[in-house]
């Protein structure tokens, strides 16, 4: 037996404080019933649960992957229009895993996918800080003053940046190359942050979050992480457990 929120965190759909709240709204039905009290305890092999209608299965084998997203791809795990989803780039899988936050449609780069709502949950969460970092070939070069501007934090549509992490990595015809690091998660933040500049972005790829690097893959392959990475991101997760 195990406790309910954990049976659905190893399904992937939540971690364990998220499916409490799932649990408290009245959204997860083990055999027939709604349950709200959050110790509830399941039996993986025989009880029946479902998060708003759809029944889950939890699994015993945490399966982690690593892709090279190229542009063209939608983040998501199906697409109602029949469109290109970063789920077509993955092996064939016998466990569903979810891709962890997002990149845009045109966005190229690293693209972290878990079956761990736990380990999900450390890396997107506005407090654990975690890091990403980008390459935005933006139009013109920007000026040190605006590099400043943009390290110290920038007014947007949705309030102020925070302190970020910024340079000229290169200088290809008249355009700029900036590495950027962020620890925000705000829809399209580095393309808006450019723009609010004067320097619209002309292509962008992540090449990092966290403890994982996109290094050398190859545009539309995968990997699975280094036991390295897999330390790191251990790690991560166990801090996260113990702020709960």
């Amino acid at each position: 037996m195990i406790r309910l929120n954990r049976f659905i965190a190893l399904a992937g759909v939540a971690s364990r404080r998220q499916a409490d709240l799932l649990i408290q709204q009245g959204k997860v039905n083990v055999n027939g019933r709604i349950v709200s009290e959050l110790g509830f305890q399941v039996n993986p092999e025989t009880d029946s649960v479902t998060v708003n209608g759809r029944r889950l299965t939890a699994v015993t084998r945490v399966e982690h992957w690593i892709l090279h997203k190229p542009p063209g791809y939608l983040t998501t795990v199906r697409d109602p229009l029949g469109r290109p989803t970063v789920m077509d780039l993955l092996p064939q899988l016998n466990l569903r895993v979810y891709p962890v936050g997002r990149l845009d449609y045109d966005t190229s780069g690293l693209l972290f996918f878990t079956n761990d709502g736990d380990l999900a949950f450390a890396l997107t969460h506005p407090r654990h800080l975690v890091e990403k970092v980008y390459l935005a070939t933006v139009k013109g070069i920007p000026t040190i003053d605006k590099l400043r501007k943009l390290a110290a934090g920038i007014i947007l549509e949705d309030g102020l940046t925070a302190p970020a992490k910024i340079g000229i990595a290169s200088v290809k015809s008249g355009n700029a190359i900036v590495k950027l690091t962020i620890h925000e998660g705000r829809k399209r933040q580095v393309k808006r942050m450019m723009a609010a500049v004067g320097h619209p972005v002309l292509q962008l790829q992540r090449i990092a979050l966290g403890p994982l690097e996109l290094g050398d893959l190859p545009v539309g392959a995968w990997r699975q992480p280094t036991q390295a990475e897999l330390l790191e991101l251990e790690k991560l997760k166990q801090y996260s457990e113990k702020e709960k």
